[in-house]
């Protein structure tokens, strides 16, 4: 058999691609956003609309700096690589615990949380809410919705200035940690409610019940390096990052 003979063309091609690769995830480091390799080992990334959730941590859609000034990067940061990261992967260790179908959506564990243990419960819902709330965000957040959503709000609460209050209301009165949430009843209204710790509203033991289309977390670690003791401002800042066109989308899948 001939021998090939060593092209040097070829060799600068391999060691300038490799030199991009790691370039790559060091400036990805230094904006914020996770690395390449942070990447290795993630599903791949749903519809931005997906109606069902997964077991899985999904990457953010924007770099950790990237909600600024309203949410700090470092909090970005680690909200969603420790606090979210810990309850997707205890979710999973609970999963193979408790003999769960990871192939279905995770919405029908929350819908039957009553049948499952407490570590179920608190990281099955940690890690729904947090899926949840990184989406309905957005650095071009902001503004008023529109269309159907704008008129349920209208029709629901009288009008989007009522319905903030109420929102905010809601967010504030939350003793300790938990969620305000925007969910769409049995009914197909619009309702508002909060709930303790790492619940929700499409649980089985919530005592207002719906499809979650928005929701604020409130726990400290999500606002306290930056707004500290301020829950209010914190509260305040998050509507100019509400991607309202997700929240739409989820309202129109949710009135099905």
């Amino acid at each position: 058999m001939k021998k090939k003979s060593f092209d040097p063309n070829r060799r600068k091609f391999l060691d300038q691609g490799a030199k991009a690769t790691l370039a790559l995830g060091i400036g990805a480091g230094l904006i914020g956003l996770p690395s390449v390799s942070a990447f290795a080992n993630q599903p791949r990334r749903s519809p931005k609309f997906l109606a069902q959730t997964g077991f899985a941590q999904t990457p953010l859609a924007y770099a950790y700096n990237a909600l600024e000034p309203h949410i700090d990067a470092m909090t970005m940061e680690i909200h969603y690589t420790k606090h979210a990261a810990a309850y997707a992967n205890n979710l999973k260790d609970a999963a193979r615990d408790e003999k769960v179908d990871t192939s279905k959506p995770l919405e029908d564990v929350m819908k039957n949380i009553s049948k499952y243990s407490v570590k179920m419960r608190n990281n099955g819902g940690g890690h729904y809410n947090h899926e949840l709330f990184w989406k309905i965000m957005s650095p071009k957040g902001g503004g008023e919705p529109a269309g159907d959503l704008a008129k349920a709000i209208a029709a629901d609460f009288g009008s989007f200035a009522a319905f903030k209050t109420k929102f905010e209301d809601a967010a504030k009165a939350r003793f300790g940690s938990g969620w305000a949430w925007l969910s769409v009843d049995a009914n197909k209204k619009l309702v508002v409610s909060s709930t303790p710790n790492q619940d929700n509203p499409l649980m089985d033991v919530a005592d207002v019940k719906g499809t979650p289309i928005l929701g604020l977390d409130v726990w400290e670690h999500a606002y306290y390096l930056k707004y500290q003791n301020r829950r209010p401002d914190y509260i305040t800042a998050f509507w100019n990052l509400v991607d309202w066109n997700a929240v739409a989308e989820r309202y129109k899948m949710a009135v099905k």
